[in-house]
């Protein structure tokens, strides 16, 4: 059983920034990769940005230059720092991993992030 829980969503302001944050229930090198999606309402789950388990890093052109992802092994978790934020940010994240060892992927709950105009 595999768990992931997102924390660090909140309001804030154009041009601010957030962090989030990804806690997975075993090791992180135990996934092929690690992402960050985004739902709005009514709008399909999309990817914002991946890392393997090599460290290689992608991000969709929505956010290059303003999202980093990135991990920390000795938490077992996966960050997403948020900085220039724009209303159309606004959604809720989602955590993503794909198993190393099998075909399985896994998603959190979500957190919401809002951002004011």
């Amino acid at each position: 059983q595999v768990q992931l829980v997102e924390s660090g969503g909140g309001l804030v302001q154009a041009g601010g920034s957030l962090r989030l944050s990804c806690a997975a229930s075993r090791t992180i090198f135990s996934f092929n990769t690690m992402g960050w999606y985004r739902q709005a309402p009514g709008k399909q789950r999309d990817l914002v940005a991946r890392i393997t388990r090599g460290g290689a890093t992608t991000y969709v052109d929505s956010v290059k230059g303003r999202f980093t992802i990135s991990r920390d092994s000795a938490k077992n978790t996966v960050y997403l720092q948020m900085n220039s934020l724009k209303p159309e940010d606004t959604s809720v994240y989602y955590c993503n991993a794909e198993d190393w060892y099998i075909t399985a992927s896994y998603w959190g709950q979500g957190t919401q992030v809002t951002v004011s105009s």
